[in-house]
Order: structure tokens, then sequence, then C-alpha cells
């Protein structure tokens, strides 16, 4: 079990045959020096729900529910649904998300075989501690970070690095826990363990939640929420003691009054609306077979502007395939192709350049291998001896050809420039013995190797080009190479490319992403470093990756993207993933994303409008020291017809816009006019009502119905262009306010009104087309003038 305070133990240099005693193992447990696995780093189940549970925004609805309830006002409780549902759904979120980053495993090493008291044994590979002499050999996966202490292994550190190859360890080499042994055999010292291992480390930090990040929409609703929640107090107070106090009003009529101010200035269906327009978009796009993690990406997504993607898997096919080949002094082709095939075909099939040549080469004259060398990356070749005597390899022509290479530099470099990788096969005049190649070589052939371009990459790319997202290729491989392939498929500035290793200040990484659309040789670590530069330049960054090596530049991004062909760790860490490998698919996502944030935006301006007017109504009434002419049931009822219902069928409308500008602005835009308009003939009509000596409950009456049609022009308005189910919508509400209005009296606190207070209506029913069409003139003059201001004060 891990011990946070532990002590560091004196380390011991235990003999390779005999390994660490039993006293000593068991010291080390118990000082937490032992392979404990490390747990997820998320919130447990009974924090998340304490953290929606215990909110401000539930605190208030929960007061205003008890003081309800004390005045025996279960009617005026239409609110407490709504409110249950957000958090509900918000719990539900988290746990979902918790449970996928929980299953993250990125170590699958069960047992390991460890030497103790001279004895060679298997254990469960938790119970390994620090020191521990442990025995490696081919398919192990090395459980944590040790040193090679006797013995040789070619080891696979694609999981951790993205390089796919095998790497030699002799005595005194480092393991990374985390990556495979391919071949060999060799005993390792464990030189960190449980939380210390690198791969602890890297499961600690993809499981981390980025607490305070939140796209723009959520975002700009929790700001709302937090303004209207510290204006309700005061105006709630104020309500509250002058109609209980100063107006000598009942206690139930004060608390009444006083709740449904509050409740119409927060916009609480809101928050019901946003979730289920991304819980349908996550439907949609699972048909699509697009998995959502996390639902606020798919708003995200819509709003990226710079898209990081790796070469391989996204721009090309996973696999590598042989082009071309091409003979050299006059060979055979035949002889050459056949010989070649003969090569191949002793080699093991482990890497997918070998798979490539495997494929392509399969025809031999059926001539064997006396001795097979796998390809390594120490080397850069693949070797065999021939059944006719003769040593052949194949591999990079700068490590194959050596001082031969300046002979053909200039054919190579003419196939790299088309995006080739290119291989030499040539015959071998030394001994072969796995180290690196020292006699000259007849070269013989040349071949070439490239991932074919993606289906659809082209499109996908011209796609983002068109609508101002910029693409930063990210690769591990040669960037004249990467530069070529990207220019094929379609990517702008693709010319535009840099050697990552030659950046190496945080300002090189700042400077290189304003500059380069391409980044060749880069490694893991840079990864991250470069979604942090982009995020400097306040862009809003996207990032696909389908390894191990991609999960903290996944964690990193505003949106990560996974493709499920990849490993499970990057399915797990990222938000969204494409369950068929398919980049294609990304407009969709985006699209769909454009559809629920300018859908959302749209409808939103209809909860704003109603807090916008109850605001100002409730400062209109404590000021001239008036009873609120609203009851929270009547405040439920015009927010059904004209807010609640309406928004559900727009916010599901399609809708393919460009999102322009700032949610909350653009909300605050459209709302305003109407609150506006709203509050003016609502508090001409409250005037004239007192001056006319109408009774209350007449003027209540009269509110709700002067609300309601206001507030059904302003859908109209909203909905626009009225369509035939636009149409159909308006007429539905419209007809179910009038039902609930006649069938429902009671229940929502409607009584006949006077003929003074029904020509008074009508009056200001007359006069409100007018003032929401100047009004709305007015505020979008004004926004004009402020875009304009703001455009030249950022081009100062």
């Amino acid at each position: 079990m891990e011990q946070e305070n532990r002590v560091r133990m004196e380390r011991i240099a235990a003999d390779p045959q005999s390994g660490l005693s039993a006293e000593q193992v068991k010291r080390r447990f118990a000082q937490g020096e032992n392979n404990y696995k490390v747990e997820s780093s998320t919130l447990s189940v009974s924090e998340i729900v304490r953290s929606n549970v215990c909110t401000y925004f539930n605190l208030v609805f929960a007061v205003i529910a008890v003081l309800l309830a004390i005045v025996g006002a279960w009617s005026d409780m239409l609110f407490l649904p709504i409110i249950v549902a957000n958090t509900c759904i918000g719990i539900i979120q988290e746990v979902h998300s918790k449970k996928v980053l929980d299953k993250l495993s990125i170590l699958n090493a069960p047992h390991a075989v460890v030497i103790r008291d001279g004895k060679r044994q298997e254990i469960p590979a938790d119970q390994l501690v620090l020191d521990d002499i442990v025995e490696f050999s081919a398919g192990s996966q090395i459980p944590a970070d040790a040193k090679v202490v006797s013995g040789e292994l070619q080891v696979n550190e694609s999981l951790i690095t993205g390089e796919s190859d095998e790497i030699e360890k002799r005595e005194g080499d480092s393991l990374l826990s985390g990556s495979f042994v391919v071949s060999g055999k060799a005993c390792a010292r464990l030189e960190k363990v449980g939380k210390d291992s690198y791969i602890s480390k890297l499961t600690l930090q993809a499981t981390k939640s980025k607490k305070g990040e939140q796209s723009e929409m959520i975002r700009s609703l929790n700001y709302l929420i937090m303004v209207m929640g510290i204006i309700i107090i005061p105006i709630g107070i104020a309500l509250f003691v002058q109609s209980f106090i100063y107006n000598e009003g009942t206690f139930h009529d004060s608390i009444t009054g006083m709740v449904a101010a509050i409740i119409g200035m927060i916009p609480e269906g809101l928050y019901l609306l946003t979730s289920v327009a991304l819980a349908v978009s996550s439907v949609r796009l699972a048909q699509k077979k697009v998995l959502i993690h996390d639902m606020k990406c798919i708003e995200t997504l819509a709003r990226v502007n710079v898209l990081c993607v790796d070469k391989t898997g996204t721009i090309t096919e996973p696999g590598m395939h042989v082009y071309d080949f091409s003979v050299l002094d006059g060979a055979d082709q035949l002889e050459i192709s056949q010989l070649l095939a003969d090569f191949v075909a002793a080699q093991e099939k482990d890497n997918a350049t070998m798979e490539a040549l495997k494929a392509h080469f399969s025809n031999g004259s059926g001539m064997r291998a006396r001795e097979v060398y796998s390809f390594s990356s120490e080397t850069k070749y693949s070797g065999a001896v021939m059944n006719d005597g003769k040593s052949y390899v194949i591999g990079a022509p700068e490590f194959v050809l050596r001082g031969q290479f300046a002979q053909y530099q200039e054919q190579i470099a003419t196939y790299s420039s088309k995006g080739y990788r290119v291989l030499v096969f040539a015959q071998y005049e030394g001994m072969l013995d796995r180290k690196p190649l020292t006699e000259p070589v007849l070269p013989l052939c040349f071949v070439m190797l490239a991932n074919p371009i993606r289906k659809g990459a082209k499109e996908t790319f011209t796609y983002f080009a068109e609508n101002d997202v910029d693409i930063k290729v990210i690769s591990g491989d040669n960037p004249l190479t990467v530069s070529v392939i990207a220019a094929e498929a379609g990517i702008v500035g693709a010319e535009r490319f840099v050697d990552a290793s030659t950046l190496k200040e945080k300002e090189d990484y700042y400077r290189a992403v304003e500059e380069y659309t391409v980044f060749g040789r880069v490694t893991p670590s840079q990864k991250r470093m470069l979604v942090q530069a982009l995020k400097e330049h306040k862009k809003t960054v996207a990032m696909t990756g389908d390894g191990v090596n991609d999960v903290l530049a996944l964690k990193d991004a505003d949106c990560s993207v996974a493709m499920a062909s990849g490993s499970e760790a990057a399915s797990n860490v990222a938000q969204l993933v494409l369950l068929d490998s398919d980049f294609s698919r990304m407009p969709s996502v985006v699209a769909e994303g454009r559809r629920v944030v300018n859908n959302i935006e749209r409808t939103a301006a209809l909860y704003i409008v109603k807090n916008i007017f109850s605001m100002l109504l409730a400062i209109f009434s404590v000021i001239l020291m008036l009873d609120y002419p609203l009851e929270p049931s009547q405040v439920s009822l015009i927010s059904m017809f004209t807010i609640g219902i309406p928004s559900f069928v727009l916010a599901l409308e399609p809708n393919k816009e460009l999102i322009r500008g700032h949610f909350l602005t653009n909300v605050l835009v459209r709302a305003l006019p109407a609150g506006l308009t709203d509050f003016i003939v609502v508090s001409g009509l409250v005037i004239f009502c007192r001056e006319f000596q109408v009774d209350l409950d007449c003027l209540s009456t009269s509110c709700t119905i002067l609300v309601a049609i206001v507030g059904f022009m302003i859908l109209h308005r909203i909905a626009r262009p009225m369509n035939t189910g636009h149409i159909v919508m308006l007429v539905g509400v419209i007809a179910g306010w009038i039902l609930c209005m006649l069938f429902g009296r009671s229940f929502f606190g409607i009584t006949e009104i006077s003929k003074q207070c029904e020509m008074l209506m009508v009056i200001f029913a007359i006069i409100t087309e007018p003032v929401l069409r100047y009004l709305s003139l007015i505020v979008e003059w004004i926004s004009a003038r402020c875009r304009m201001i703001h455009a030249r004060f950022s081009r100062a």
C-alpha cells in the first residue's frame, strides 16, 4: 500500500545470481517501496455527487422550496423537477467520465520472474520491490523502471515513445516500464517502483481532472448563474421586506411574490436544455461511429481554430505499402525481385515495413536463409545469409551505403521528395554479426514505400481550411517526407516544415507554432509542448492521437480525438473516439457542434429575456413600493409555453452556420430588446392599473396574459424563417397556453379581469411590436459600433 511520507531506503546492489533476501524484501514492503498499482486520480463517486448537489444554484432553489413548503404553496414548486434533472444529468456525466478514465490500464504485466535468496520464482507484479532482480525474456512487459545488470535484450518502446523500432539494451542501459521485450534474455534491477515509475506517473497525469476548463458556452452559462445568484439575494430580501412590512401583506403573499421574482431571474431550464441537446448530439454521432466521452467536446470542436494531426493514421493509412522498386547497375529486375522475396520470406513480420515488403515481394525462387538478423534500430538494417553463401541487407541508405551514400544521394533525394521512404537492398561483402556494417556493399535496388493517403483526407482538410481551422502536422518522421505527404493531402502551408530536434527552448516552440505547419522528428514530450505553445497563443486546440505516447498531449488539448484502432489508453483519455478510425468523420462532428452551439445560442435568448424582465420588474417593484405582480405558478406557465417547449424544439433543429462572435454577447444582443420591451409594457400596465385602482388578482392575470403575448412575439422573431415546422410549433404552444388558462385557472391563479383592465391590456399589447422593433434597431446599432471600436483597438 502507498505511503505518502515514506522514508527513502538505502539502495542495495544485489548480486544478479542471488537477488534480495527475504528480510530485505520485508523491509521494503514495510516502507512502501513495492510496485503497487497506482489508483486513478479521478474524483470518487461521493465527491462527484457532493460537488453536483452542493452548489449555490441548488442552495437557492432549496431555500425557495422550503419557504414555499412553509406557506403551503405546493403548486408553485413546478421548477423543482428541472433542478433535480439538472443535478442528475451532471452526476451521470461525471460518473461516466470517471469510469472511462478508471479503466485506463497501460501496464498489463500481472506476473514477473524474480530472483530472491538465490531462487527463481514467479510472483504478481505488484509484489515486486525496489532493487529486486527481475529476469526478462521475449514477450515480457517491463513492470517497473529498471536497469540491465546482465544479458542483452531487444526492446520495443512504441507503447511509450511511439517509435516502433527495436532498441538493443545491454548492461547498464535503462528499461522503461510499459515497454516490451522482443527478443533476448537479461536480468535487471528495479530502479523505480509504484508511483515513482514512468508508467505510474503517466497514469496519474492522464487521469487527473482538468478543473476549471470549460467550453465557452458552459463558461457563459456559469457566469450568468453566478451574476444572477449574487443579484437575487438583495432583491429577494428587499421584495419580502417591502411586501411583508411596508405593504403589510400576508406572509404567504410576500413569500410567493419574492419567489416569483427570483425564479424569473434564474435560467434554470437552460442548463437542462444544453445537457439534452448535447446528449442528443452524442446519440447522433454514435450512429456515425463516433463515441463521445465528454459531451462538452462537441461544442469545443466546433470552436477549434487549430487541429494537430499525426501523419500515420490520420493523413495516411496505418500500414506501409511498396509503391515501386528500382534495380541498380543494369541488374535483372526479375532476378532481384525473386532474391528480395526469398530474403524477406526468411524475416519475421515484426514491423510495418517488413509486412509491406512481404506483401509485395511474394514470388521468390525458393532459396532459404542460413542465418537471419532481424531489424535493429541501432544498426538500421535487417540481414540474412542465404543458402548461396552470400550475405544480404536491407535498410536505411545512410546506414547501409555509408561511404557510398554520396554516389546515390541525388537519386535517393528525388524519391524522398515524392514522399517515399527509401530502403536499399544490397549484398554485403563482410560477415554479419548484429553490429553496424563495416565492409563495402553492392547495392542491388532501391525500394520505395509510403503510407497511402487516407480516402477522404483531402476533402476533410479542405473543409477545415474553408472553415478557418489551421492544421499542424506533428510526426516523428523526416520533416521533408511529412511535408510532401501533407501537401499531397491538400494541407495549406505544408511547404513550411521544421525538424523538431532543433527546438530547444520554450521560446523556440512559441515561435515555431506561428511559423511552421509541419513538425518532423517530434518526440512525445515535444507533442505536449507544441500543444501548450499553441494554447499560449490563445488558440483553441484539438489533438488527434492513437498511442500511449500521445496521452499527455491529448490531455492538454482543448479537444482530444483518438482513433479506436490505436491504443486503449489513448481511447480512454480522449474526449472523442472515432470508432472506425475514419478521420473523414470529423466534419460531421464539427457540424453537430455548430448545430448545438448556434441553436442553444438562439434559444438561450428566450431564457435571458425572462431573466432581464424579471430583474428589472423586481427592482421597479422595490423602488415604487409595489407588490410583485406575478405568482410563481404564473411565471412557470409563461415559461413553459413561451420558452421551455419551443426551446427544446428549436435546439434540435439542423444548423450548419459558422459560429460567429462570443456566446454571451450574441445572446444578450438578441435578448436585451425583448427583455426591455417586456419590462416597459408590464411596468406601464402596473402603473396604469394602480392609478385606476384595479384589483391585484386582476392585475396579476393581466400581466400573465401580456407577458405571454410578448413572449409569443419574441418566439416568432427568434424562430425565423417561419417554415411549416415553426408554424406548427407556434400554433401548438399558443393553443396549449390557452387551454391551461381556461382549464387550469385555479392552479395557475388565473381570475376574471375587468373591462377596464382588458382595455389597458389591449393598448399595451398593441404598442409592444413597435417598441420591440425600435429597441432591436437601437441595440443592434450599439453592438455594431462596439464591434467597430473593438476591431480598431485590436488592429492598433
